[in-house]
Protein backbone atom coordinates (compact mmCIF):
# COMPACT_ATOMS: atom_id res chain seq x y z
CA UNK A 1 0.00 0.00 0.00
CA UNK A 2 1.28 3.45 -1.01
CA UNK A 3 2.78 5.63 2.21
CA UNK A 4 0.59 8.23 1.09
CA UNK A 5 -2.70 6.31 1.79
CA UNK A 6 -4.07 6.35 5.15
CA UNK A 7 -6.69 3.83 5.69
CA UNK A 8 -9.38 4.04 8.87
CA UNK A 9 -8.35 2.29 11.58
CA UNK A 10 -11.75 1.02 13.08
CA UNK A 11 -15.35 2.07 13.13
CA UNK A 12 -15.27 3.89 16.34
CA UNK A 13 -13.40 6.76 18.05
CA UNK A 14 -10.61 8.28 16.65
CA UNK A 15 -10.57 6.10 13.04
CA UNK A 16 -7.77 8.72 11.23
CA UNK A 17 -5.28 10.60 12.96
CA UNK A 18 -2.72 12.21 10.50
CA UNK A 19 0.55 14.60 12.54
CA UNK A 20 3.10 16.14 10.95
CA UNK A 21 5.08 13.45 12.56
CA UNK A 22 3.71 10.90 11.09
CA UNK A 23 3.07 12.61 7.66
CA UNK A 24 6.75 13.43 7.68
CA UNK A 25 5.71 17.12 6.99
CA UNK A 26 5.81 20.83 9.08
CA UNK A 27 2.10 21.96 8.86
CA UNK A 28 -1.52 20.21 8.42
CA UNK A 29 -3.07 17.71 10.69
CA UNK A 30 -5.98 15.87 9.96
CA UNK A 31 -8.21 13.29 12.84
CA UNK A 32 -11.55 11.73 12.41
CA UNK A 33 -13.78 10.80 15.09
CA UNK A 34 -17.12 8.67 14.68
CA UNK A 35 -18.98 8.92 18.10
CA UNK A 36 -21.89 7.25 19.40
CA UNK A 37 -24.87 9.51 21.20
CA UNK A 38 -23.35 11.39 24.32
CA UNK A 39 -20.12 10.36 23.82
CA UNK A 40 -17.30 13.75 23.85
CA UNK A 41 -13.79 14.20 22.15
CA UNK A 42 -12.19 17.03 23.47
CA UNK A 43 -8.67 18.69 23.52
CA UNK A 44 -6.38 21.70 24.22
CA UNK A 45 -5.32 23.46 20.99
CA UNK A 46 -1.97 24.25 22.74
CA UNK A 47 0.26 26.04 19.88
CA UNK A 48 -2.19 25.20 16.74
CA UNK A 49 -5.40 26.52 15.61
CA UNK A 50 -8.62 23.99 14.52
CA UNK A 51 -11.22 23.93 12.17
CA UNK A 52 -14.17 21.54 13.48
CA UNK A 53 -16.13 20.02 10.84
CA UNK A 54 -19.42 18.08 11.35
CA UNK A 55 -19.37 15.67 8.10
CA UNK A 56 -22.14 14.01 9.74
CA UNK A 57 -24.39 13.92 12.56
CA UNK A 58 -24.49 17.01 15.20
CA UNK A 59 -22.73 18.10 18.62
CA UNK A 60 -22.92 20.31 21.52
CA UNK A 61 -19.97 22.54 21.13
CA UNK A 62 -17.62 24.44 23.64
CA UNK A 63 -14.89 26.80 22.38
CA UNK A 64 -13.10 29.12 24.10
CA UNK A 65 -15.18 29.43 27.09
CA UNK A 66 -18.11 29.72 24.53
CA UNK A 67 -21.07 27.75 24.18
CA UNK A 68 -21.55 27.16 20.64
CA UNK A 69 -25.16 25.22 21.24
CA UNK A 70 -26.13 22.05 18.91
CA UNK A 71 -24.08 22.43 15.59
CA UNK A 72 -23.89 20.06 12.30
CA UNK A 73 -27.01 17.84 11.38
CA UNK A 74 -26.24 16.66 8.13
CA UNK A 75 -26.82 12.90 7.67
CA UNK A 76 -24.33 12.33 4.97
CA UNK A 77 -21.70 14.58 3.30
CA UNK A 78 -23.55 14.53 0.24
CA UNK A 79 -26.43 16.34 1.90
CA UNK A 80 -25.74 20.27 1.42
CA UNK A 81 -23.07 22.11 3.21
CA UNK A 82 -21.42 21.80 6.45
CA UNK A 83 -21.75 23.05 10.27
CA UNK A 84 -17.87 24.19 11.34
CA UNK A 85 -16.24 25.74 14.39
CA UNK A 86 -12.67 27.59 14.28
CA UNK A 87 -10.68 27.32 17.66
CA UNK A 88 -7.60 29.21 17.77
CA UNK A 89 -4.39 28.83 19.44
CA UNK A 90 -3.88 28.18 23.35
CA UNK A 91 -7.75 27.48 23.90
CA UNK A 92 -9.79 24.54 25.10
CA UNK A 93 -12.77 22.65 22.59
CA UNK A 94 -14.96 19.66 23.44
CA UNK A 95 -18.16 18.35 21.55
CA UNK A 96 -20.57 15.94 22.92
CA UNK A 97 -22.71 13.87 20.36
CA UNK A 98 -26.29 14.57 20.13
CA UNK A 99 -26.67 11.54 17.64
CA UNK A 100 -24.08 9.19 15.24
CA UNK A 101 -21.49 12.08 14.99
CA UNK A 102 -18.36 12.14 12.40
CA UNK A 103 -16.04 15.12 12.99
CA UNK A 104 -13.32 16.03 11.46
CA UNK A 105 -9.95 17.85 12.96
CA UNK A 106 -8.28 20.10 10.80
CA UNK A 107 -5.09 21.60 12.54
CA UNK A 108 -2.39 24.06 10.89
CA UNK A 109 0.23 25.58 13.25
CA UNK A 110 -1.35 29.32 15.06
CA UNK A 111 0.86 32.49 14.58
CA UNK A 112 -0.86 34.35 17.30
CA UNK A 113 -3.20 35.42 15.41
CA UNK A 114 -5.31 36.42 18.89
CA UNK A 115 -8.68 35.55 16.25
CA UNK A 116 -12.13 34.85 18.85
CA UNK A 117 -12.98 30.94 18.33
CA UNK A 118 -16.40 31.26 15.80
CA UNK A 119 -19.09 29.17 14.56
CA UNK A 120 -19.53 28.68 10.90
CA UNK A 121 -22.80 27.89 9.31
CA UNK A 122 -23.78 26.91 6.10
CA UNK A 123 -25.50 30.25 5.55
CA UNK A 124 -21.94 31.84 5.88
CA UNK A 125 -20.36 29.81 3.56
CA UNK A 126 -19.67 30.58 -0.48
CA UNK A 127 -20.29 27.50 -3.41
CA UNK A 128 -18.97 27.45 -6.48
CA UNK A 129 -19.00 25.20 -9.71
CA UNK A 130 -15.46 24.48 -11.59
CA UNK A 131 -14.46 23.24 -14.72
CA UNK A 132 -16.88 22.12 -17.70
CA UNK A 133 -18.61 18.90 -19.05
CA UNK A 134 -17.05 15.72 -17.04
CA UNK A 135 -14.19 18.10 -15.36
CA UNK A 136 -17.59 19.87 -13.34
CA UNK A 137 -17.18 19.62 -9.42
CA UNK A 138 -19.30 21.39 -6.34
CA UNK A 139 -17.01 23.37 -3.91
CA UNK A 140 -17.53 24.76 -0.86
CA UNK A 141 -15.44 27.44 1.06
CA UNK A 142 -15.46 26.71 4.67
CA UNK A 143 -12.35 28.44 5.45
CA UNK A 144 -10.87 30.00 2.48
CA UNK A 145 -7.72 32.83 2.68
CA UNK A 146 -10.44 35.67 2.26
CA UNK A 147 -11.72 34.53 6.03
CA UNK A 148 -9.96 35.05 9.27
CA UNK A 149 -7.08 32.13 10.53
CA UNK A 150 -3.61 32.06 10.21
CA UNK A 151 -2.76 29.02 8.74
CA UNK A 152 -5.55 26.72 7.68
CA UNK A 153 -7.55 26.69 4.23
CA UNK A 154 -10.57 24.05 4.40
CA UNK A 155 -12.93 22.81 1.52
CA UNK A 156 -15.64 20.47 0.60
CA UNK A 157 -15.43 19.43 -3.11
CA UNK A 158 -18.34 17.19 -4.40
CA UNK A 159 -17.50 15.50 -7.84
CA UNK A 160 -20.44 13.51 -9.84
CA UNK A 161 -19.76 9.83 -10.43
CA UNK A 162 -17.78 9.44 -13.66
CA UNK A 163 -16.26 13.27 -13.51
CA UNK A 164 -12.77 14.26 -12.76
CA UNK A 165 -11.76 16.77 -9.82
CA UNK A 166 -8.35 18.12 -8.93
CA UNK A 167 -7.76 18.64 -12.87
CA UNK A 168 -6.35 19.42 -14.90
CA UNK A 169 -3.31 18.21 -12.91
CA UNK A 170 -2.44 21.15 -10.45
CA UNK A 171 0.50 21.73 -7.79
CA UNK A 172 1.16 24.01 -4.95
CA UNK A 173 4.35 22.71 -3.75
CA UNK A 174 7.41 25.77 -4.30
CA UNK A 175 7.02 28.74 -2.35
CA UNK A 176 7.58 31.12 -5.26
CA UNK A 177 4.93 33.74 -4.89
CA UNK A 178 3.32 35.08 -6.70
CA UNK A 179 3.35 32.57 -8.81
CA UNK A 180 2.99 29.31 -6.65
CA UNK A 181 2.32 28.78 -2.76
CA UNK A 182 3.73 25.63 -0.96
CA UNK A 183 0.74 24.27 0.90
CA UNK A 184 0.65 20.73 2.12
CA UNK A 185 -2.53 19.28 1.87
CA UNK A 186 -4.42 15.81 2.79
CA UNK A 187 -8.04 14.80 1.50
CA UNK A 188 -10.58 12.98 3.08
CA UNK A 189 -12.60 11.05 0.98
CA UNK A 190 -16.07 9.58 0.75
CA UNK A 191 -18.58 7.84 -1.67
CA UNK A 192 -22.33 7.89 -2.14
CA UNK A 193 -23.05 4.73 -2.20
CA UNK A 194 -20.11 3.96 0.23
CA UNK A 195 -19.09 0.61 -1.73
CA UNK A 196 -17.55 2.37 -4.16
CA UNK A 197 -13.85 3.65 -5.04
CA UNK A 198 -12.18 6.41 -7.25
CA UNK A 199 -9.08 7.01 -8.10
CA UNK A 200 -5.76 9.53 -6.68
CA UNK A 201 -2.46 10.37 -8.22
CA UNK A 202 0.18 11.60 -6.82
CA UNK A 203 3.09 12.76 -8.70
CA UNK A 204 6.06 15.15 -9.72
CA UNK A 205 7.27 16.32 -12.78
CA UNK A 206 10.57 14.46 -12.44
CA UNK A 207 8.52 11.00 -11.39
CA UNK A 208 11.04 10.70 -8.40
CA UNK A 209 7.23 10.83 -6.64
CA UNK A 210 4.61 8.75 -8.76
CA UNK A 211 1.56 7.14 -6.85
CA UNK A 212 -1.34 5.82 -8.31
CA UNK A 213 -4.03 4.88 -5.56
CA UNK A 214 -7.48 3.58 -5.19
CA UNK A 215 -9.38 5.22 -2.56
CA UNK A 216 -12.11 3.97 -0.31
CA UNK A 217 -15.00 5.45 1.45
CA UNK A 218 -12.73 6.81 4.62
CA UNK A 219 -10.29 6.67 3.31
CA UNK A 220 -6.88 9.88 3.71
CA UNK A 221 -4.49 10.29 1.00
CA UNK A 222 -1.35 12.83 1.83
CA UNK A 223 0.02 15.15 -1.09
CA UNK A 224 3.46 16.55 0.23
CA UNK A 225 4.36 17.60 -3.11
CA UNK A 226 3.28 17.13 -6.66
CA UNK A 227 0.48 17.11 -8.75
CA UNK A 228 -2.68 15.27 -7.20
CA UNK A 229 -5.93 14.97 -9.74
CA UNK A 230 -8.72 12.77 -8.67
CA UNK A 231 -11.47 10.34 -10.47
CA UNK A 232 -14.79 9.61 -9.46
CA UNK A 233 -16.16 6.64 -10.95
CA UNK A 234 -19.02 5.90 -12.94
CA UNK A 235 -22.21 5.40 -10.44
CA UNK A 236 -20.25 6.56 -7.36
CA UNK A 237 -19.99 10.27 -6.32
CA UNK A 238 -17.06 11.42 -4.57
CA UNK A 239 -16.99 13.91 -1.17
CA UNK A 240 -13.21 15.22 -0.35
CA UNK A 241 -12.63 17.55 2.53
CA UNK A 242 -9.39 19.40 1.90
CA UNK A 243 -6.95 20.55 4.66
CA UNK A 244 -4.39 22.70 3.72
CA UNK A 245 -1.47 24.88 5.12
CA UNK A 246 2.28 26.22 4.58
CA UNK A 247 3.91 29.31 5.47
CA UNK A 248 2.15 31.88 3.69
CA UNK A 249 -1.90 31.47 3.85
CA UNK A 250 -2.39 31.77 0.12
CA UNK A 251 -3.70 29.25 -2.47
CA UNK A 252 -1.32 29.77 -5.69
CA UNK A 253 -0.75 26.99 -8.22
CA UNK A 254 0.61 25.55 -10.86
CA UNK A 255 -0.93 23.48 -13.61
CA UNK A 256 0.93 21.00 -15.32
CA UNK A 257 2.37 22.25 -18.33
CA UNK A 258 1.38 19.78 -20.83
CA UNK A 259 -2.31 19.85 -19.57
CA UNK A 260 -2.74 23.46 -19.91
CA UNK A 261 -4.71 23.08 -23.11
CA UNK A 262 -7.71 21.76 -21.48
CA UNK A 263 -8.43 25.40 -19.92
CA UNK A 264 -8.11 26.50 -23.14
Amino acid sequence: MSRLLVKPDGAHGRVISVTPQSAGWTYVGFDLHRLKPGEIVSAQTEDREVCLVFVTGSGKAAAGGRDFGILGGRKTPFDGKPWSLYVPQGSNWSVTAEDALELAICSAPGLGGNLPARAISPDDLGQEVRGKGTNTRYVTNILPENEPADSLLVVEVITPGGHTSSYPPHKHDEDDLPAESYLEETYYHRMNPPQGFAFQRVYTDDRALDEAMAVENGDVVLVPKGYHPCAACHGYDLYYLNVMAGPKRTWKFHNAAEHAWLLE
